[in-house]
């Protein structure tokens, strides 16, 4: 398998060393920033292409690892040169690869997302990592087979998802991922309000992250599941809500709140959950 990048940033770096290192060939990078093709091609110990077509030739597999914005345009430009046989790849979470691909079947191509679920922040060192994330693919029938085996042998995992759900998929992800920050942040400035630094406030909570993560990730969120929602204790949540501000602030503590009140019901079957729903209801139309 030899693989070419177009586009040259995080993803395309990260992807390219780690494919370096797992028995994949990466033949190189073209962008239309050519200092960070040349940066990526000496990472990666491949070469800097300065014609798109060229990528294309000596390359099986082609990787769009641009922004989400210009997968399409991008495909629409290298659709015009001979991509028979070719596995056109994009790393997208919320494209599917007929989105991003249209009428790929009709040139003859195969076209794939591989999509990493792993925050790439660091475009030298993020690959280190990658060996620990699990990937999700979609796409043409024909040699999605062997993405998801090499994905098994070589990082966390693999799975084959279906184009419709795409999109539900990726807001899982972003769940589990970008939206934690708002709860986070919630926090840092509750704390802030008690006089806590930011520097104090995470250091306070670290251990309290870092343990119920943890309980997550082994037991599950009904099995990690603590604190006054859990124990039916309205009168503590009511208490809750009386120090945080109307607006985004509480709404993001009800909502939350509401999701738990679910969890809660379901760990614990017998319990009753009447009044911390009615306390944040009531909450909710003030």
């Amino acid at each position: 398998m030899k693989a070419g990048f177009i586009g040259a940033g995080k993803v395309g770096f990260s992807l390219g060393k780690f494919f370096s290192e797992n028995r994949i060939t990466v033949t190189g990078y073209y962008s239309r920033h050519e200092k960070s093709a040349r940066e990526a091609a000496e990472f990666t110990k491949s070469q800097c292409y300065t014609e798109i077509e060229t990528l294309i030739r000596e390359s099986d597999a082609i990787f769009l690892t641009v922004p989400d914005g210009v997968i399409n345009s991008t495909y629409e430009e290298i659709k015009n040169y001979d991509i028979r046989n070719k596995q056109i790849c994009h790393c997208s979470g919320a494209l599917s690869s007929e989105e991003a691909f249209p009428g790929i079947k009709e040139r003859g191509a195969h076209g794939y997302s591989i999509h990493p679920l792993f925050p790439v922040s660091d475009k030298l060192n993020s690959y280190r990592e990658l060996s620990g994330a699990f990937f999700c693919l979609e796409g043409s029938d024909e040699g999605i087979s062997w993405w998801l085996d090499y994905f098994k042998e070589n990082a966390r995992g693999s799975k084959l998802i279906e184009a419709k759900n795409k999109v539900k998929y990726h807001a899982a992800c972003a769940i589990a991922s970008n939206l934690y920050c708002a709860l986070m942040q919630e926090s840092m400035e509750l704390m802030s309000q008690c006089g806590f630094t930011n520097e104090e406030a995470l250091m306070a909570v670290t251990p309290l992250v870092e343990s119920n993560v943890r309980h997550i990730l082994e037991d599950g969120p009904l099995g990690a599941l603590t604190g006054p929602v859990e124990r039916g204790d309205a009168e503590t949540v009511r208490k809750h809500l009386g120090c945080i501000s109307a607006g985004v602030d509480r709404d993001l503590y009800i909502a939350a709140s509401r999701k738990l009140t679910e969890v809660a019901q379901a760990k614990n079957p017998q319990g009753d959950y009447g009044i911390l729903r009615e306390c944040l209801d009531t909450s909710d139309a003030k």
